[in-house]
């Protein structure tokens, strides 16, 4: 099907409050992810994979990081006017305010859309981790003549409060929207799931504009709170059932649309565990649909001695004699002699020094830990030492523990 010509504007301004430490100096899509990655390059990668390449990246919280990111590995071609990811701080065109919310951050930059002229506008998020053909959505939404389509997928019902939950008929059409109810509606046929949205939308143009003048004149800045449950009543908002959706290179023992809000620390630790073993539910490796990563300019890794299993290694890494298990392992790391790691993510250029030991554990970047320390096996020393997190899991955070030592 021949798409209309199409305006992206991922929303990447949040705070990320629920993964601190690891936002304590960055915004949440900044935070790395698996051995080369940053939690943005998920939604960026499927924009590109989907043959969309007009993106607007609406920052705003300790957003130095991002742009430094995007700067230097998201550059598309400087000669083809419409391929660009762009980065775009608050404005102000309306006032002193910075974004008060999903819809205003892109009310505040409407003369982008008036000045590209897209048909379509498509909102997405900047934090969750998945595969998704995009244009099988766009099919979706110009079947229907939607004026709005909204992505959704069953969650379990005990984790539905987090997101807004939708009602819709056999259609597909939505019939009612719920945002983050204290009790949300079950699925007809499933008691123990609800159907949620997955903060992705799909507008045609005019609505867009209309719907977004009318919330910034009531005062309504959100489009999950607001915006949607407003267009509901016209009946052409639809639901994209992300279950649908088929991603090339897909394999067979991947769980079926796998998507994974990485909000807290808990879900960015399991999303992690969720790609080691030999058959993981969500595979990086795609060649078909490729999550495209960092660039590294430094060395290979080097493992001088190791015991390695399950576990990704980035490059740059220097391994000496360490034991290594379900973990992963970003560019620049150094491992002395003696050095044990279980169900660890250890960031760029952390050193841990000869016979360190570290269980379910973070080490954010420029850390050293020292010699002989341990995390993950005392809660009630490592108090004292790094972040504890409600899951359990220790935080170092970033540059947080600089004890040099000369190698010996």
């Amino acid at each position: 099907m021949a798409h209309p010509k199409v305006l992206a504007m991922v929303l990447a301004g949040g705070k990320g409050e629920r993964l601190f430490p690891l936002t304590a100096f960055r915004s949440k899509p900044s935070v790395p992810f698996g051995g080369r990655y940053r939690i943005v390059d998920f939604v960026l990668s499927n924009f590109i994979n989907s043959h969309i390449y007009s993106i607007y990246l609406l920052v705003q919280y300790k957003s130095q990081s991002l742009i430094e990111h995007v700067r230097q590995h998201w550059v598309l071609s400087p000669v083809i006017r419409d391929q660009f990811v762009t980065v775009v701080p608050p404005q102000m065109r309306m006032g002193p305010e910075w974004f008060q919310g999903t819809a205003d951050a892109v009310f505040q930059n409407l003369n982008l859309i008036k000045q590209y002229d897209p048909h379509l506008i498509i909102v997405f998020g900047a934090d969750h981790v998945y595969r998704m053909d995009i244009r099988q959505m766009i099919d979706f939404h110009l079947v229907n003549d939607a004026r709005v389509t909204v992505a959704a997928r069953p969650v379990p019902i005990s984790q539905a409060s987090a997101f807004g939950v939708i009602q819709t008929d056999s259609d597909r059409r939505i019939t009612g929207f719920q945002e983050k109810p204290k009790r949300p509606t079950p699925l007809a046929d499933n008691p123990s799931l609800s159907y949620v949205s997955m903060g992705n939308y799909i507008f045609s143009r005019d609505v867009l504009v209309e719907a977004l003048a009318k919330a910034q004149r009531n005062k309504q800045h959100d489009f999950g709170a607001h915006v949607i449950p407003d267009l509901i009543g016209n009946g052409k908002v639809f639901a994209y059932d992300f279950a649908t959706n088929v991603v090339p290179g897909t394999f067979s023992f991947e769980e079926e649309g796998y998507w994974r809000d990485v909000g807290t620390i808990a879900a960015y630790f399991d999303a992690h565990m969720d790609m080691l073993r030999k058959e993981p539910r969500f595979e990086l490796d795609n060649a078909k649909w490729p999550i495209h990563p960092s660039g590294h300019g430094g060395p290979a890794t080097k493992i001088l001695h190791g015991d390695i299993r399950n576990s990704v290694i980035a490059e740059g890494a220097v391994i000496h004699k360490a034991k290594i298990r379900n973990s992963f392992i970003r560019s620049g790391v150094v491992m002395e002699d003696g050095v044990s790691v279980d169900e660890c993510i250890i960031m760029d250029n952390v050193v841990l020094r000869k016979g360190c030991r570290l269980r379910r554990c973070i080490v954010d970047k420029l850390n050293v830990i020292g010699e002989g320390e341990t995390f993950g096996f005392d809660p009630d020393s490592d108090r004292f030492k790094c972040h504890i997190d409600v899951s359990g899991i220790s935080i170092i955070p970033k540059g947080g523990r600089r004890m040099r030592k000369t190698r010996e």
